[in-house]
């Protein structure tokens, strides 16, 4: 068996297909990890779902920023902004069937030795934390209360984690640390507004994976979200948002976990929209 982590496919359905092409991909086989924003920006985010439903046990997606996104714009407690491609999910005669399966996803794994996430870990958290963290969201997501979750889900704060967090509070700090997160302070701060170079950090930040002793240190993470970090293969961090949609590439890491050996495999994405989150 293989397994492949693919990053932030976003809507890009044509990239996908050559890039499961190009790493002769065969469901009965061989897993895959998609690493969230499975959808909005490019052209197809209905034909990603639906590939990627199609795919049964052979695929675990993450939930990302931009999927979370489409829930609330599907439950009406979100308006959809102005650079959105989330129509062909929204008017498609199968959305109920789309937008069920999408709030079954994941926002946290753990599996072949990698702890996986959309976005960071809060530098406090160890695996065990964030594990159990994003299963209290998925519970919500999957529940009765999501209709009411949504419209409280969005905000920057609590900025900051303490275990004392209950309620929405808790919720929606754990939202934005595993699908929004790429800077924070020192103390663990997140900093949720900034979305450029890794380099180039707000004042008193560091990307969250640079923060001294953060927690999940002996844990390799991989992530996608930050398309400006682009591709990163360190011992304890792996990037894989390459930018499709903006017209960068569509990557998927083949990972062996017996050995750690790694494969990158990418193809061009035709889209050339302007960078953003």
């Amino acid at each position: 068996m293989a397994l492949y982590l693919i990053g932030d496919v976003q809507g890009c359905d044509e990239a996908l297909g050559r890039l499961l092409a190009q790493i002769g991909h065969s469901p009965s086989r061989d897993h895959l990890y998609l690493l969230g924003d499975l959808v909005n920006r490019g052209p197809s985010s209905a034909a990603v779902l639906r590939r990627l439903a199609g795919l049964g046990g052979a695929a675990t997606c993450l939930l990302g920023n931009h999927d979370l996104s489409l829930l609330a714009v599907a439950h009406g407690t979100r308006q959809p902004h102005r650079s959105d491609t989330m129509d062909d999910v929204l008017q498609a005669p199968d959305r109920d069937a789309l937008l069920d399966w999408l709030r079954q996803q994941r926002l946290a794994v753990q599996a072949h030795g990698l702890l996986m996430v959309h976005a960071g870990v809060p530098p406090s958290w160890d695996a065990a934390q964030a594990l159990a963290l994003a299963a209290e969201v998925e519970d919500v997501l999957r529940g009765p209360q999501l209709a009411g979750f949504l419209p409280r889900m969005w905000g920057n704060e609590p900025a900051r984690w303490d275990d004392a967090l209950a309620g929405d509070d808790r919720l929606r700090f754990a939202v934005n640390a595993l699908t929004r997160l790429r800077f924070c302070a020192p103390d663990g701060t997140l900093h949720l507004k900034a979305s450029g170079p890794a380099d180039a950090p707000p004042p008193g930040t560091l990307p969250w994976f640079e923060v001294p002793g953060r927690r999940t240190a002996g844990t390799p993470v991989a992530f996608g979200h930050w398309s400006q970090l682009g591709l990163l293969l360190r011992p304890d961090v792996i990037a894989l948002d390459t930018g499709c949609v903006w017209g960068g590439c569509l990557s998927a890491l083949r990972w062996d976990p017996a050995t750690g050996g790694r494969e990158v495999v990418q193809v061009r994405c035709p889209q050339a929209q302007a960078p953003g989150d």
